[in-house]
């Protein structure tokens, strides 16, 4: 028995197919998924959605969002997600350091510039910190202090 996952980003569906268990990190923990699940509703905090089938699983680094868990399907609606095996380390990377240098310069911390770069600081360090988990090759990555 298998439940229908969809895993939508803003500009992409990154992922949809029948799986035997989804794992979501909800904003209250995470949340594991089976076939028949009742109706759920949530927000997704930056983290790894686990989607597993036929004694495999697939890992996407998701940044937000919400979750609709239906009987027979979870909806997946992402800020921004990707699979892990496709993350650009060197572009995360680019992203954090430009990122910290904007930072840096004192942007009054109410600014909408601010905001948004903080959020890509977060996003970079989440898709470098899950490739470095959890990517099956053996890429070798720059050591970097967790910020």
């Amino acid at each position: 028995m298998t439940i229908r996952c969809e895993i939508v980003s803003q500009d992409r569906t990154v992922f949809q197919g029948d799986v035997d268990v989804v794992v979501l990190p909800g904003a209250d923990g995470e949340m594991g998924i089976l076939p028949h699940h009742a109706p759920v509703l949530t927000t997704l905090k930056y983290g790894v959605i686990k989607v597993r089938r036929g004694g495999k699983e697939e890992l996407f680094a998701v940044s937000g969002g919400v979750a609709e868990v239906q009987p027979q399907i979870v909806t997946v609606l992402a800020d921004a997600a990707e699979n892990v095996e496709e993350i650009d380390v060197a572009r995360a990377e680019a992203a954090r350091k430009h990122a910290q240098e904007i930072l840096a310069k004192g942007l009054p911390v109410d600014s909408d510039a601010y905001l948004a770069m903080e959020a890509a600081l977060r996003r970079s360090n989440l898709r470098i910190e899950v490739a470095r988990r959890y990517r099956k090759s053996t890429t070798p990555f720059t050591e970097h202090p967790e910020q």
